[in-house]
């Protein structure tokens, strides 16, 4: 083979190839059934994300998308495997590319992986824009029908300057080569797939939960001292792999395995668009948060959690990295408080609030147990707020009252079905009621769900009548748009709260 052979060979095989991605795309598509770009456009991220958002928001619109979308795949893709209109095709796969990669563009990616690796700037959708980019520029485009058509042309009109090739039968055959290979790769595909699509490719994935489309309205918002935050804030358990999973031993590898880094910045990234401007962490997150917030610009608001170093008797060093990490609200955990309180060191407490106000910050103190926060109380300590358990215990895993002991959350699980084995958090509802009911700083909820044991609208609803001022839930990507819309409920047809708001 010559070199202008090669050449033609080569451009030929990345045209196909291109061509059938993009045909396979388009197909996968089509033969769902059920396909629609909405949810693909909603929870789009980056500097574009308006534009997106907006496409998807008209019922109308989104079928003309989806129409152009599967059909537009399958022609470009056609055409730039056959050979035939190769720089209209081109040109129009390059609009397509383009589309794809501002959606999810992949400016911070180098910092957390995918399923296809990792990406900085450059990712599948830049490459083939890359490469199509000749076929629209150079007349020079391999192999194809259209190619053996503007020969047969110049025979009819006499041209004795043939096209490159020894003679037209081998130059027919090397023009209808990719002819074959469509129908062997069509066939592989059927055979493959069946009736099913392919769930492994990016064109045919359905992610059956509410998209940003779905959202009820705004969500409302209150402060904690100068910080204006969401009434309902993410909780950071989830995202850090906890899991009070009672006797269920597998779930804490299972949120792990599922929240990779990736899924953390876009379940991150939807909370965000979806209303939710803060997260509360455990202290070992801070590292994650930071990482995301720089790779993606984000301006969510961050809780840490931080306890003190009681065998160095270092009190500060925690909170002191925190604010390193740049956070911007420092909270006292709430087992530690539980504990520092259960060993008669109350002072502790009072030291590092005094610290966490020293440098300027907006200081929370938190508890499962109502009566740690009764005692702070009593010893004269108030914090910027409150954050504490808050949930009833009318669900089937809450062991009898009569059984339950002050701060024996996150102490020892019993196998005796009526004593603590991770299944319950606000011991007393009643007395946090009370507790709450005369607080005078804003009140944070959380374990309002009893993890996992109470349905949403249940638990908030309870949280927000007993007098939480805000919730932090932990929440997997595919419940975020439905707790917002079941906060907005809650919140516009609250009944029972007889307590003022506070922030």
């Amino acid at each position: 083979m010559d070199r202008t052979g090669l050449k033609n060979s080569v451009l030929t095989v990345i045209r196909a190839a291109i061509g059938w991605h993009f045909l396979y795309e388009g197909f996968s598509k089509l033969f769902m059934g059920n396909w629609s770009a909405q949810s693909y456009l909603s929870n789009a991220t980056g500097f574009l994300s308006g534009f997106y958002q907006w496409m998807a928001s008209g019922e109308g619109m989104v079928r003309v998308i989806d129409f152009l979308n599967v059909y537009g795949l399958i022609l470009i893709g056609l055409a730039l495997f056959l050979g035939v209109f190769v720089r209209v095709a081109s040109a129009g796969g390059i609009l397509l590319l383009l589309l794809y990669y501002f959606a999810y563009p992949p400016f911070g990616t180098s910092l957390f992986g995918s399923s296809e690796g990792h990406f900085y700037i450059v990712n599948r959708n830049f490459i083939e824009a890359f490469l199509l980019l000749w076929f629209v520029l150079s007349s020079q485009t391999g192999y194809g029908i259209a190619r053996l058509f503007r020969r047969a042309r110049k025979e009819e009109e006499g041209d004795e300057e043939k096209p490159e090739g020894v003679n037209s039968r081998r130059e027919a055959l090397k023009n209808l080569a990719t002819i074959p290979f469509l129908g062997a790769l069509g066939w592989g595909a059927f055979r493959h797939t069946g009736k099913e699509v392919d769930v492994m490719s990016g064109a045919t994935i359905q992610l059956n939960f509410k998209s940003l489309a779905d959202l009820k309205g705004e969500l409302p918002k209150g402060k904690i001292g100068p910080h204006e935050i969401s009434r309902l804030v993410a909780g950071g358990n989830l995202v850090g792999g906890w899991a009070h999973s009672r006797d269920l031993i597998y779930v804490p590898s299972l949120f792990k395995a599922y929240n990779t880094e990736r899924k953390v910045y876009e379940t991150l990234m939807l909370a965000e668009q979806a209303g939710i401007n803060t997260i509360n962490i455990g202290f070992p997150t801070n590292a994650l948060i930071a990482k995301y917030k720089k790779a993606t610009g984000s301006k969510i608001k961050v809780i840490s959690q931080v306890h003190p170093d009681l065998e160095k008797n270092d009190y500060y060093v925690n909170i002191n990295k925190a604010i390193d990490f740049g956070v911007d609200i420092v909270q006292i955990q709430g087992n530690q408080v539980d504990w520092l309180v259960r060993d008669n060191r109350i002072d502790v407490v009072e030291k590092m609030m005094d610290h966490i106000r020293m440098q300027g910050y907006t200081a929370g103190l938190a508890s499962h147990t109502v009566d740690a926060l009764i005692a702070t109380e009593e010893y004269g300590i108030i914090p910027d707020y409150y954050m504490k358990t808050m949930h009833h215990d009318k669900y089937w895993s809450a062991h009898p009252i009569e059984n339950r002991v002050p701060f024996e959350v996150d102490g020892e699980e019993y196998l005796d079905h009526n004593k603590f084995h991770q299944n319950i958090f606000c011991l007393f509802p009643d007395r946090t009621a009370e507790f709450v009911a005369r607080a005078t700083v804003p009140v944070m909820g959380f374990k309002v769900l009893a993890a996992g044991a109470i349905e949403p609208k249940d638990g908030f609803n309870w949280a927000f009548e007993n007098g939480a001022d805000f919730i932090c839930v932990g929440m997997f990507d595919f419940q975020l748009v439905e707790d917002v819309n079941t906060a907005i409920d809650v919140l516009n047809n609250l009944n029972g709260r007889t307590r003022e708001w506070y922030g």
